[in-house]
Parts: structure tokens; C-alpha cells; sequence
């Protein structure tokens, strides 16, 4: 085999071995701190995430700025890896807010794989809040 035919053959491997990997890249990656969306991005992360946690807040809101480093502890220790936190604030995004019927803030709404799996409004303890989403682990 002269040198030509070498080179052609590892280009081949190489070019196999990209296309058998696909099933590791669909791998979803979760963030380690929360991710922020609005009413454009909205769906699409309820899609990525097999497990999201929406926080519907107000800068203006004190619950949910009590709420805030909670969830933050939550992703990035107790459940990380485990789920995604998204904020999405309801003064500039009222139509998701209306949509999920955010009427009150904080609202914290849990979806498993695209669906709604449960609620929670006000600011809660955080080990209230980790009973509610472990669930759905």
C-alpha cells in the first residue's frame, strides 16, 4: 500500500468515527448556574432539558431575591448536573407569564421533558423546594 492509500484510508476512519458519535454529542450539558431566557427562548429551553426548573421574578421582588441564591446552591451543588434553573423576568417577558399563569412572584415552575410536573409559589425553604423537584429525578 503506497503512502496515498494510507492517507485515504485514515481520512475514511476519521470520517467514520464522526458519524457513529452523534449519539454522545445529543448529550445534553447542564449549566452549573442558572440560565437566563425570556419569551423568545422560553420553549426551546423547556425543550432542551429533560429536567427545568423556571423561576418566574421581579427585580423589584424581595421573595425572590431571597429565593435567588437558593436555587443557585441548588444547581450548583446539591442537584448539579442533575437539573437546570432558568429566570425569567416577568416584567419583560409578560407573555410567558401569562401564559404559565405566573400571577404571583416568585413562581417556580418544574418541567419534566417538556411537560409541566409541578408548581411552586412564594419563597420557600430551600429544603421544600429540593423535595419538590427530587421527584422528578
Amino acid at each position: 500500500m503506497d503512502e496515498v492509500e494510507l492517507i485515504k484510508k485514515k481520512k475514511l476512519e476519521e470520517m467514520l468515527n464522526r458519524t457513529s458519535k452523534p449519539e454522545q454529542e445529543t448529550r445534553v450539558e447542564y449549566p452549573d448556574s442558572p440560565v437566563y431566557v425570556n419569551d423568545s427562548t422560553l420553549e426551546e429551553t423547556v425543550k432542551k432539558y429533560p429536567l427545568l426548573l423556571v423561576d418566574f421574578y421581579a427585580e423589584w421582588c424581595a421573595p425572590c431575591k431571597m429565593v435567588a441564591p437558593v436555587l443557585e446552591e441548588i444547581v450548583k451543588k446539591d442537584l448539579r448536573g442533575k437539573l437546570v434553573v432558568a429566570k425569567i423576568n416577568v416584567d419583560k417577558n409578560p407573555k410567558s407569564a401569562m401564559k404559565y399563569k405566573a400571577m404571583s412572584i416568585p413562581t417556580m415552575i418544574i418541567f419534566k421533558n417538556g411537560q409541566i410536573a409541578d408548581r411552586i409559589v412564594g419563597a420557600l425553604p430551600k429544603s421544600s423546594i429540593l423535595s419538590k423537584i427530587r421527584r422528578y429525578l
